[in-house]
């Protein structure tokens, strides 16, 4: 009897928990970039920035991001890509996002954030990945001048790649600075987690 106990406990128990795991969304996607410098990995936090994450994988998942250069590589601070095709023409994007800045997730090396104009409520597809912890980025303050940046995302694989890219000779084009005189392309992005 006290065996059969046992073997009940043990059979609800596992039968609980692989119908629970079986339910849990994934709760970290991952989103690899296949660009002309090589290749690198986000992991995206739902969590902090449900807003940011789910318009950002609408923009993976549609392949907005394929054909893309990164646009503006300023070695010590960050790079930049995800709006401008490789004749330089700025792509059309969906709406506008509320910013998420105050999530408590910091714009520290390796992390990525959503740019935008002085507005907050701005960010539409392109984003930039920090080469060095840029504080003065972060969220202070529900104000314009406070409001920061939000952070999605981190690199979890290839950020010698992103660091490799700083190392791209810049000048001016279009009136934008800091552009790659050769094209950074990213070739491919897309969900694989």
């Amino acid at each position: 009897m006290r065996s059969l106990i046992i073997f009940l406990m043990l059979y609800f128990t596992s039968t609980y928990s692989f119908s629970t795991e079986n339910k849990m969304p994934e709760t970290q996607p991952r989103v690899k970039f296949q660009t002309t410098a090589g290749d690198f990995t986000i992991e995206l936090n739902p969590e902090k920035a449900p807003i940011t994450v789910k318009n950002f994988l609408t923009y993976v998942n549609e392949g907005f991001y394929n054909g893309t250069v990164f646009h503006r590589v300023i070695p010590g601070f960050m790079a930049q890509g995800g709006g401008f095709d490789t004749s330089f023409k700025q792509k059309a994007t969906h709406d506008t996002i509320k910013i998420e800045a105050d999530n408590g997730l910091k714009n520290d090396r390796g992390t990525v954030a959503m740019a935008r104009t002085g507005i907050p409520d701005s960010a539409s597809s392109q984003f930039f990945i920090n080469y060095k912890d840029n504080d003065f980025l972060n969220h202070s303050a529900p104000t314009s001048q406070g409001w920061g940046y939000t952070v999605f995302g981190k690199v979890v694989e290839g950020m010698d790649v992103v660091d490799e890219m700083a190392k791209a000779p810049t000048a001016t084009r279009n009136g934008h600075q800091d552009v790659p005189k050769t094209d950074i392309i990213i070739e491919k992005a897309e969900v694989i987690k």
